[in-house]
């Protein structure tokens, strides 16, 4: 194959070669997803090692999603409100400390199992509070013509850490203990917070307001008025929501007789995006990016239900891969079309309604699916929640048609974003909204 061709399929690295600030956030990020994924892992571990009670697991998931919930949104209101450098800097400490908590736990002679709940909530509200201003951050430091490329980018990190982490994890607690997974952890966060001491100011726009109910409300009715922002949310509701069947992989390994494939049932949507991700090329040439959005989440619920029907362990593993890849699809064109049209100004207080759809999706999904397996079956669970999924996608794709004729090139939003940052660009400033 020629390079030209190559080029093509290859992951576009233009951002990472053209920007100081996105490698910075790139190497940052590997090393959090790394060290984060570590803590996932043990902690669970650890509360089953210490209770052998599925509910006292089930029960971290319950202690995190109110925490994730309202301090994402805060976080979003937050981020247009600060130097949003500096709120990286202070919630990655933060994260290092809890990971700290959950190490001197873990030497404790009796570790406890109160702190690690309090952390597991603790974790979730900086993530909230982090997220937007990470999210928000990268469309000023990335150029608009790279935003698909700097995405995919960020998904490929993303994919390597939830693959390598939960792997490395397992073997480290099964022969180290959980204190060495925490260190890690705790290393990792030191690392980051070296990383994020190096990035540029990213001071608010204008005479930005003070965090405010009002100022969230604010930033819903935008999202609200725009039928694009809006069927990228409702789109990924959706598929999470009738599609997002984890919780009941290993029901699903029980009747397949394949105990066996547990983990690999966990990784192998990891494995498809990372494999989207890995040839990923093609889609820095996209502008129709709501297609992207529309016929990933189709091809994530089509390969779940496919996933149901089958009786085969490894076309089971190929198609939950599969589904994967439709997500990381979707994904990228939901993150450009978000970089590409919100005002600087909003960005943050988008970002934190973004946490709530990438959150509460997932959380409802798990319900879902654990719900209709105990009613019809797991199998069942499965295929008709992935039918229920392309059903769903499809009619808001006809209800919100301006998703579907989205175009980087004449979209009014993209349009003003893109001459407010060339704009920036002349004028060498900081970026306005515009």
């Amino acid at each position: 194959m020629s390079t030209s061709r190559w080029a093509a399929v290859l992951p576009d690295f233009t951002p990472w070669r053209s920007g100081r600030d996105f490698r910075l956030l790139f190497y940052q990020g590997t090393v959090t997803f790394f060290g984060s994924f570590m803590a996932m892992i043990a902690l669970p571990l650890q509360i089953k090692h210490l209770t052998d009670s599925p509910l006292a697991v089930g029960a971290m998931g319950a202690v995190e999603l109110v925490p994730l919930v309202v301090c994402g949104l805060y976080g979003g209101a937050l981020a247009d409100a600060v130097d949003r450098r500096r709120l990286i800097l202070l919630t990655e400490a933060g994260l290092g400390l809890l990971a700290l908590v959950l190490l001197v736990n873990a030497l404790l002679p009796d570790p406890l199992l109160w702190p690690l709940y309090v952390v597991a909530a603790g974790v979730s509200a900086l993530t909230g509070l982090q997220r937007p201003a990470l999210d928000s951050l990268m469309a000023r430091i990335v150029p608009h013509d790279q935003l698909t490329a700097a995405a995919a980018l960020n998904g490929l990190r993303y994919q390597f850490g939830a693959i390598a982490g939960p792997a490395l994890a397992g073997l480290v607690v099964a022969y180290a203990g959980y204190a060495a997974a925490y260190s890690v952890t705790v290393a990792g966060f030191l690392v980051s917070v070296l990383l994020c001491l190096r990035l540029s100011p990213a001071p608010p726009v204008g005479d930005a307001e003070r965090p405010s109910l009002r100022g969230i409300a604010e930033g819903a009715r935008y999202a609200w008025s725009r039928p694009v922002l809006l069927g990228t949310y409702a789109v990924d509701l959706a598929a999470m929501f009738f599609a997002f069947p984890n919780a009941i992989f290993p029901f699903l390994a029980d009747e397949l007789d394949a105990e066996w494939a547990l983990g690999l049932m966990y990784a192998a949507g990891a494995v498809g995006s990372l494999v989207l991700g890995l040839t990923s090329g093609w889609t820095s040439r996209v502008r129709r990016h709501g297609l992207l959005v529309v016929g990933g989440a189709g091809v994530w619920g089509l390969a779940i239900a496919a996933a149901g029907w089958l009786a085969n362990i490894w076309l089971v593993l190929l198609c939950l891969a599969v589904a994967g890849a439709g997500d990381m699809l979707s994904g990228l064109g939901r993150a450009t079309i978000w970089n590409q049209t919100i005002p600087e100004g909003l960005r943050g207080r988008l970002a934190g309604i973004e946490v709530l759809s990438y959150s509460v999706g997932p959380q409802l999904g798990q319900v879902r699916a654990g719900t209709m397996a105990g009613w019809t079956g797991t199998r069942t669970a499965f295929w008709s929640g992935g039918l229920a999924c392309v059903a769903s996608v499809a009619v808001l794709a006809a209800l919100l048609p301006k998703l579907i004729s989205y175009d980087a090139d004449t979209d009014e939003d993209a349009v003003r974003r893109r001459a407010s940052r060339e704009a920036d660009a002349q004028t060498g400033g900081s970026p306005v909204a515009p």
